[in-house]
């Protein structure tokens, strides 16, 4: 499991399994979101196995499902609250790590004093090209 933090108590992984979340506590974090679809693969029919034993090690959960590359405005303000009400530090997910990637640099982008070169160099050192999406973040950043 490869965890790449984009911000002080914030990062992000790609699929895991009920059994990584005890190292997810070990780290320290403190609430995991999911941002997988019931049903998108074999390995993910839902997330009840995962939110009981993130339930079992006191891990904060929230599932805030997407589909890959469909973040509407509904999707993005729940990722904002979670980013504002969850414990940090806080450890999101999806199959490759995209789609929260994705989510954090949308919600964030949104925020008083964004810093959209800072937002896409963290997600690059994560291995998550957000380029094409900077005018998006730009647009949301300049309706502060």
């Amino acid at each position: 499991m490869q965890i790449h933090e984009l911000e002080p108590g914030f990062a992000i992984c790609e699929a895991i399994k009920p059994q990584d979340l005890d190292e997810v506590a070990r780290r320290g974090f403190r609430a995991v979101i999911c941002n997988r679809r019931p049903g998108e693969a074999e390995d993910h029919p839902d997330d009840r196995d995962l939110s009981a034993r993130a339930a079992e090690l006191g891990l904060e959960w929230r599932c805030i499902p997407v589909t890959p590359g469909e973040y509407g405005e509904a999707d993005i303000a729940a990722f904002g609250q979670a980013l504002e009400a969850l414990p940090a530090p806080i450890l999101a997910f999806c199959r490759t790590g995209k789609r929260a990637v994705h989510l954090w640099a949308h919600a964030r982008s949104q925020g008083e004093s964004c810093d959209i070169p800072a937002l896409l160099a963290a997600a690059r050192a994560a291995g998550h090209d957000l380029e094409e999406r900077r005018p998006l973040l730009e647009a949301a950043a300049g309706q502060r």
